[in-house]
């Protein structure tokens, strides 16, 4: 799908930007790597985590050139795009480790370039020099992501799939004042800004409600309506998908009005994303938050497939020759990554990782995804938690200790944020396809078959010398491994 987000023109400028990065990658190479995920799923934690164990060397024993000593030393850089924000990653580091709060969300594209010099695994190679690889991170919202499908969609296919997503059960209460606004609007009638203003409004608290803990709805384009930024209240994200469309499309009417807005949106805030960014991509790992989905239930999960495969139909897949490669960058690997592993016992994470593996077959077959490496993992790039058993009776119960934020609730118990406590998160369903089978009717008092509560970030420890550890993590040397591994070799 991705080569009909773009024009003859787009290809052109992509191939002089590709070929003018290739050039410069002959004297210090580079590899670009894009982290996305929707909202809460932990991308700058990712980052933080990423960067503070390489930088610190931290236990990565499934990251082969860490584990074979072959890394001499990680450190940041100048990143090379300086119009791009820096990803502030001293901040993100300060809160983890000296506040134990986790850092703010991705509200925006920003980027860090991380340089690792290595000696290669292969003796011909340690003959000639030293090994040096940047790595250039991209981090960007997930949401912005969904918006790249509408580059092939018209007003009309837009406003028709919102309008059926609007409908379905688990949205239709959410979605009931802006349908109700929406169906009494005439499509004919003259174009006024304070209907289109009123619609816009009405769509954007809709979109917001999905994303709300209880529903954890994750297929909410227009992403700038979640997220303006700058454009807040701009002409561009003043529309709404309509109820009902004329044939007629009359110059100067409300139809038309919207049309030309959602237009000018793919134009000026679309189309320029992909083109700068996604098209750069060398690789690409994609985080999602199973856990808030599993919670939210099947409904949640069906909707969280949805939005992964819109995710990968976007990207450019495929390995070129070198000729190609020269013109046109394409994305070789992409790892679906389930965060927040540390909410279960790992006797859990074969089946959490069961599940994210359905999940991303699926959505690599609707989306007729084909050419890169799609591989998948269970992890935490912190790890919040330590695990435990406890006694109930004559049973033993597997559990996780850590400290549950502020707020969170299991059985009627609120948390301070500041006690320590043993959790039983429950068992993943067995069966895997269980996940996302909508279930049917259920007492009112039955208790969910897995509860999950988010935690502090760990107390880290520090050493005789005052050094401090680097942070804990669950898979994270196996997420470098795929994702960078083989550069490194």
């Amino acid at each position: 799908m991705a080569s009909s987000l773009t024009t003859f023109t787009d290809e052109a400028r992509i191939a002089l930007d590709t070929l003018s990065g290739r050039a410069a990658g002959l004297f210090s190479p580079s590899l670009r790597l894009g982290v996305t995920g929707l909202s809460r799923a932990g991308k700058t934690v990712f980052i933080s985590a990423l960067v503070h164990n390489l930088i610190h060397g931290g236990r990565l024993p499934l990251f082969e050139a860490q584990k074979s000593g072959r890394i001499a030393r990680a450190f940041l850089e100048e990143q090379p795009d300086d119009a791009v924000p820096r990803f502030q990653y001293e901040d993100h580091i300060a809160a983890l480790v000296d506040d134990r709060v986790w850092p703010d969300s991705t509200r925006a594209i920003s980027e860090l370039r991380l340089t690792i010099e290595y000696e290669s695994a292969s003796g011909w190679n340690r003959l000639f020099s030293a090994g040096k690889l940047s790595v250039d991170i991209v981090d960007y919202p997930g949401e912005w992501l969904l918006d790249l499908p509408l580059l092939g969609k018209s007003f009309a296919d837009f406003s028709r799939e919102a309008v059926e997503l609007a409908a379905l059960p688990v949205r239709s209460d959410l979605s009931q004042a802006w349908r109700e606004l929406a169906s009494a609007i005439d499509p004919d009638a003259d174009a006024d800004e304070m209907t289109a203003r009123r619609l816009a409004e009405s769509f954007a608290a809709y979109l917001k409600a999905c994303k709300l803990d209880e529903r954890a709805l994750s297929t909410l384009p227009p992403g700038r309506f979640l997220m303006p930024g700058d454009l807040e209240g701009s002409p561009a994200l003043t529309f709404a998908p309509l109820m009902r469309l004329s044939e007629r499309r009359r110059s100067g009417s409300l139809q038309a009005m919207m049309e030309r807005r959602y237009e000018a949106y793919k134009t000026h805030v679309v189309k320029p994303f992909f083109r700068e960014h996604i098209t750069r991509l060398d690789r690409q790992i994609v985080l999602i938050d199973a856990m808030q989905a599993l919670n939210a239930g099947p409904a949640a999960m069906a909707d969280l497939e949805r939005a992964v495969t819109e995710i990968l139909s976007c990207f450019r897949p495929g390995r070129g020759n070198f000729v190609t490669d020269l013109l046109s960058r394409r994305i070789d690997r992409i790892l679906v990554a389930a965060t927040k592993a540390d909410q279960l016992h790992h006797e859990s994470h074969d089946l959490l990782q069961a599940i994210v593996r359905r999940l991303a077959d699926r959505a690599v077959a609707r989306a007729n995804f084909s050419g890169a490496d799609v591989d998948v993992v269970a992890m935490a790039a912190v790890r919040s938690t330590r695990e435990g058993t406890v006694k109930q009776g004559r049973e033993t119960l597997p559990v996780i200790i850590g400290t549950p934020l502020k707020g969170e609730k299991i059985d009627g118990e609120t948390f301070d944020g500041k006690t320590e406590t043993a959790i039983f998160p429950g068992d993943l369903p067995e069966k895997v396809d269980a996940v996302f089978e909508l279930p049917g009717p259920q007492p009112k008092d039955n208790e969910p078959a897995i509860r999950f509560v988010r935690f502090r970030p760990p107390k880290l420890e520090r050493t005789a010398e005052g050094v401090t550890l680097s942070l804990a993590h669950i898979r994270l040397d196996r997420a470098l491994q795929f994702l960078i591994g083989d550069r490194l070799a």
